[in-house]
């Protein structure tokens, strides 16, 4: 005998209202936590403190970046992950590292999640990891408050690969895909570019603080 539809609506139910919202496939997405680190100066202004990646690393080589890394099955919370790949990073103590809040979630591409927190950090101690950081420098907050980024469009193009079955959807090849079109953000502080990922942080950063 089935089970009535009232007791299966009501299990739904319950399964649907006690389950944690998640993103769709993230089992299957990379996981990544950076810090945005801000820094006390001595007359008291706050500054972000940035990461030139080494040269010699696979990917994004040279560029500005933020502290963080790829969260591993041994972090607790992506706010650990978080701790951990900064106090690796910059060769501080993790108690060094003063999580005071959590920014959104970045979803920069289909197999990608980003989680990203602010910190306040203390510097005296700091003794950037060379294999990963070929130097730090400062930015007053004031600077991103004052300053609109650069912004500059790119198209995306969906190309199927050629085993793709064309036949079980409609129009087949012909099929009307959708360009994308993203924006990248450019700043642009003395001799440093700041842009893609860490310039939409910064940016969203920087909209939610009081000017």
């Amino acid at each position: 005998m089935n089970r009535s539809e009232k007791v299966v609506l009501s299990e739904i139910k319950n399964n649907l209202q006690n389950r944690k919202i998640n993103i769709l496939d993230h089992e299957e997405m990379n996981k990544y936590a950076v810090i945005v680190p801000i820094v006390v100066n001595d007359d008291q202004s706050l500054s972000i403190l940035f990461e030139i990646r080494a040269k010699k690393l696979r990917r994004q080589p040279g560029e500005v970046s933020f502290p963080g890394g790829k969260i591993d099955k041994s972090d607790l919370s992506e706010k650990d992950a978080a701790i951990r790949e900064a106090s690796e990073e910059l060769g501080i103590p993790k108690d060094d590292i003063e999580i005071i809040g959590q920014l959104d979630t970045y979803i920069p591409s289909l197999n990608s999640i980003i989680y990203p927190f602010v910190a306040k950090i203390n510097i005296q101690q700091l003794n950037p990891n060379r294999d990963e950081v070929d130097d730090i420098f400062l930015v007053p907050i004031d600077y991103f408050l004052q300053t609109e980024p650069e912004k500059h469009e790119i198209n995306i193009k969906i190309e199927p690969s050629d085993s793709f079955p064309f036949h079980l959807i409609p129009g087949g090849k012909n099929y009307p895909w959708r360009k994308r079109k993203i924006y990248e953000l450019f700043y642009i502080y003395n001799d440093y570019i700041i842009w893609g990922l860490t310039a939409k942080i910064v940016h969203h950063f920087v909209s939610i603080i009081p000017k």
